[in-house]
């Protein structure tokens, strides 16, 4: 599945090219930190995304996880796992991202 970087991102790439290769190279160094795998990295950053509301990033880590390898029952398990700790309507919202992404998969 091809990554859909938005417009908006684009725009800044090209108008604030500075700024947003140090973006990249900071992502890069958090990346490279520690010893977690693709697979775990995607899985912290749903919940990360989940967490702070994050539509479009949600939207973004999702395609992520799945290029990553995760199959869409294990993206919709982390956004469950918000479900005891943030409440019934931030991970209702947050499954409604996930499925704009994941759409009619199932697994």
């Amino acid at each position: 599945m091809a990554s859909q970087i938005p417009n908006s991102y684009k725009k800044m790439k090209t108008s604030q090219r500075a700024i947003m290769e140090a973006y990249e190279r900071l992502g890069e160094a958090c990346t490279e930190a520690g010893p977690l795998t693709d697979r775990e990295r995607a899985l912290v950053k749903i919940g990360l995304s989940v967490g702070a509301r994050l539509e479009g990033g949600l939207h973004s880590h999702v395609r992520k996880a799945l290029e990553a390898g995760l199959e869409p029952a294990e993206i919709r398990q982390a956004v469950f796992l918000a479900l005891p700790t943030l409440g019934l309507p931030t991970m209702m919202a947050a499954l409604t991202w996930a499925e704009d992404v994941l759409g009619s998969r199932k697994s």
